[in-house]
């Protein structure tokens, strides 16, 4: 009786025991054979090329990458800008000489093996000229501010004039000269376009 006893307590420890239980296949004449490591040669790797990827050697899958591209952006737009042409007005002329400000950020980023681009920036110009005023030139200096804009946004872009010395002159003096001024917009807008064609080859 007591023999009979323990048996059946010992029954469920073996049951615990072995109730994990998993399948190994047993190997039969006709199971096709493990294939042996071979060396790629030149061939091999003209006939399957590496898919493409965007980005870095570390990056295979494209998954996300970001690079800082301020460092050339801020020394493109300076570029871009410096070379605006001299415009002339009805009362006189003037030339942006100078790119004060340019302050923002360029970036290129990789998702999913797609490439996008972007910026934000602020921009000030320094610019000179002359209007004939109370019939004679007088020489005027100021500064162009351009409020923070991004890519894509060029079309919604704004132009502030700031005169550095404006005593002498009457409000609708000043309104004609900003006025004046405010046509830089245009080929502003026409170089920055031409900064976003580049950022996006980048």
């Amino acid at each position: 009786m007591e023999e009979t006893a323990a048996a059946v307590a010992a029954e469920p420890a073996a049951e615990k025991a072995t109730s994990y239980r998993y399948w190994v296949r047993e190997s039969t004449g006709d199971a096709a054979p493990v294939p042996a490591p071979r060396k790629l040669d030149a061939a091999d790797i003209a006939a399957n090329p590496a898919p493409a990827t965007l980005g870095s050697a570390w990056n295979k899958a494209g998954t996300w990458e970001e690079k800082n591209l301020n460092s050339w952006a801020n020394s493109r737009i300076k570029d871009l800008l410096g070379s605006l042409g001299p415009l002339e007005f009805s009362t006189g002329k003037a030339s942006v000489y100078e790119v004060s400000k340019c302050s923002g950020d360029a970036f290129l980023v990789i998702v999913r093996n797609k490439k996008r681009v972007g910026y934000t920036y602020e921009l000030s110009l320094k610019f000179k000229g002359e209007w004939l005023i109370k019939e004679e030139n007088k020489k005027i200096k100021g500064h162009l501010e351009i409020p923070e804009f991004s890519f894509g946004e060029l079309e919604d872009l704004e132009v502030s004039v700031r005169l550095s010395d404006d005593k002498d002159l009457t409000s609708d003096e000043k309104s004609q000269i900003c006025k004046d001024m405010k046509t830089f917009l245009s080929p502003i807008q026409e170089k920055l376009r031409e900064f976003e064609e580049e950022l996006k080859g980048r």
